[in-house]
């Protein structure tokens, strides 16, 4: 039941990461009021880290931001290894 609802929740913050890179670049080619960097890293930290980083390449936005670029597959890199990590002990 636990893994069900984390798949469910990765799901849904993916999708959320994805769709905040895609609504961040359409703001910026109409130069509206933009979605803060803050926000984009903090949907990535809470677990959609994948979503945007496809959202990032896909749009091609934010790929020249050196924040951007090592950051947030900095952030993929530490989630998988924590959840391998945490698959590792559940196997045990």
């Amino acid at each position: 039941m636990a893994v069900k609802v984390l798949l469910i929740y990765l799901v849904f913050i993916n999708l959320a990461a994805f769709c905040l890179m895609w609504a961040d670049k359409r703001r910026a080619e109409k130069r509206l009021w933009r979605i803060p960097e803050r926000s984009l890293f903090l949907s990535a930290a809470l677990g959609g880290s994948a979503g945007a980083l496809a959202g990032m390449y896909l749009f091609r936005h934010k790929t020249k931001h050196p924040s951007f670029v090592l950051g947030i597959p900095l952030i993929l890199a530490v989630q998988t290894g924590a959840g391998v990590l945490a698959y590792l002990n559940l196997i045990r």
